[in-house]
């Protein structure tokens, strides 16, 4: 195969302490054909004289300061300045494995556009990794090595935000940077879901993800839970709802009354079920809870599933399976 250009996507913002190791595992990439466009979002450390300074050894680097505010004004900055017809993306506080660019390059080249390929991911941190995030790691790249990422779409985001790769055709087929939605990299996941990308399965670990208690994902207001609900609303509105069939939300905990919500302000009609004898028969946001057993009185239901405990999950997953109903058809985990 030929070598052609990757443009590596990276925004920055006051990652000065990380921003080496980050570079220092680019340089080290045993594909060599690639550029990496760097943004300033408006960084008050000395993240942009860092970069610059990489810029001046090897010109491969490439800083840039965001015209605008805020990530996705960052990311298409750096894309609407790359070259490559092979499009990836970096976090500044993270490290690549060295083989990273030449895997998912070869994975995608292999099996031509109307692809994304993805790789594993490992979290580290000099405080040691939370049960919370070695799950969502364990969970993430199970799917990812079978390349069944969208399988489970509506529970998280599927596809690592600095670990994929698309041909630069299929990134402007679905709309590239261009939307304004947060959290832009689940927005990103949706829209190569809806237009069929397939996931490349992948057995490597090719990326770290650097986990800190100022990480964005963990502070910033675009990452709040109320933002990933709203989005996966939108979609499964859009997608894979259909209107002749009742909806129902399975759930009554702070998820699925932001669900409901959510549904009573859109003006969208559904039955809301749970197992929960204290809140069975109670009336919330004008619509009664009922018993999940009522599922089975409603003419093919479609669920959007809301409880979180893992136990509880796999309880609801058998009950649907008693009931010929299937996963991704007839009813969706949001959590």
């Amino acid at each position: 195969m030929g070598q052609e250009l990757i443009s590596i996507l990276i925004p920055f913002k006051n990652t000065v302490l990380f921003l080496p190791e980050c570079l220092d595992s680019i340089l080290k990439q045993t594909y060599t054909n690639w550029e990496a466009i760097l943004v300033d979002d408006n960084s008050d450390d000395d993240s942009f004289e860092l970069v610059k300074t990489y810029s001046e050894i090897d010109n491969r680097f490439k800083p840039l300061k965001n015209p605008g505010n805020g990530i996705i004004e960052a990311l298409r900055c750096a894309y609407n300045n790359s070259k490559g017809e092979f499009i990836t993306r970096m976090d500044s506080d993270d490290i690549m494995m060295e083989h990273k660019l030449e895997t998912l390059f070869n994975n995608l080249s292999s099996m031509g556009t109307g692809h994304v390929a993805v790789g594993l991911v490992k979290y580290f941190s000099e405080d040691g990794i939370s049960l919370g995030y070695k799950s969502y790691e364990e969970w993430l790249n199970k799917l990812s090595r079978k390349g069944e990422n969208y399988s489970e779409i509506y529970k998280e985001c599927v596809i690592p935000s600095p670990c994929w790769m698309l041909n630069r055709d299929d990134l402007e087929s679905i709309d590239a940077f261009k939307p304004n939605n947060y959290p832009e990299d689940y927005d990103l996941t949706f829209r190569c879901y809806e237009f069929g990308l397939k996931c490349i399965p992948c057995n490597t670990v090719l990326h770290l993800w650097r986990d800190y208690p100022t990480r964005t994902s963990r502070t910033h207001e675009h990452y709040a839970q109320n933002y990933f609900l709203e989005i996966k609303l939108r979609y499964f509105l859009k997608l894979d709802h259909d209107k002749s069939r009742p909806l129902a939300i399975w759930g009554a905990g702070n998820k699925g009354k932001e669900m409901a919500k959510m549904l009573v302000e859109k003006q969208k009609p559904f039955y809301w079920i749970c197992d929960n004898p204290k809140k069975i028969g109670k009336d919330i946001y004008g619509q009664p809870l009922m018993d999940f057993t009522y599922l089975k009185e409603l003419e093919n239901p479609q669920s959007i599933i809301t409880v979180a405990n893992p136990e509880a999950q796999m309880e609801i997953r058998q009950y649907m399976a008693d009931h010929d109903m299937r996963s991704m058809t007839d009813y969706f985990f949001f959590c």
